[in-house]
């Protein structure tokens, strides 16, 4: 068997040919292995994701975990940011708590369950009646 003799033109379309396949394998989608875990980066954000955290999803759309400390929750809303705020005295019942900082009010313990709660912000105003899931 004879090679063809190396031209000008044969170089070019080889080199373009070769930059095509190595640009390809560089742009083409990474797909996961079928029995790895889903990517978490990957979750939707108004949806936080924290595994064994209570989580409420209220109206306006408002989905949230909270994470129970002593005297103080945390609050993570997504793409409204996490919130840290402290007890404060009140609640009509005892399994009704109440917790603010300067701009986030949460009441958690309402209804006859116990599992609906409300969100409030100073600014922009917000109220938001919220269940547990």
């Amino acid at each position: 068997m004879t090679s063809l003799p190396a031209t000008p033109r044969r170089r070019a379309a080889l080199a373009a040919a070769l930059a095509a396949a190595v640009l390809g394998a560089c742009t083409s989608p990474r797909r996961a292995p079928p029995d790895s875990a889903p990517d978490p980066a990957a979750a939707p954000a108004s949806a936080p994701a924290a595994a064994g955290l209570p989580r409420y999803r209220c109206d306006q759309g408002i989905v949230f975990t909270v994470r129970h400390g002593e005297d103080s929750v945390t609050i993570d809303a997504g793409p409204r940011g996490r919130h840290t705020l402290l007890r404060d005295a009140g609640g009509v019942t005892p399994q009704h708590t109440v917790y603010s900082n300067d701009v986030w009010k949460a009441e958690f313990g309402l209804g006859t369950a116990g599992t609906e709660a409300i969100l409030r912000a100073a600014e922009p105003p917000l109220v938001a009646r919220c269940v547990r899931e």
